[in-house]
């Protein structure tokens, strides 16, 4: 997955596809593309080495590619990848793996 998109994530940033945001509400209404939120559950698709104490130790890292995390609205950064808006963040600001 990560030699596809080509972009290697360096100390604990990690690159995330977000899933698509839901079109309709639990009650059936069909939601507009201005009404929809940013999804804020995606897949790992890479993953950095790790980053550094000020020990010079290796923090490892929590999250591996393939797995489905939930992370920070408005954590990190955006990159377009095959015309997808995908997103790099730091590990800190994945809050949880989902399933």
């Amino acid at each position: 997955m990560a030699g596809k998109n080509k972009i290697k994530p360096l100390f604990d940033n990690v690159l995330i596809r977000p899933l698509e945001a839901e079109e309709k509400t639990p009650s059936g209404i069909i939601l507009p593309d201005s009404a929809k939120e940013k999804p804020q559950i995606g897949e790992v698709m890479a993953v950095g080495p790790g980053a550094t104490n000020n020990d010079g130790k290796l923090i490892p890292m929590m999250v591996k590619v393939g797995q489905k995390v939930m992370y920070k609205k408005w954590g990190g950064n955006e990159v377009k990848v095959d015309k997808e808006e995908w997103a790099i963040v730091e590990q800190k600001d994945i809050l949880a793996v989902v399933g």
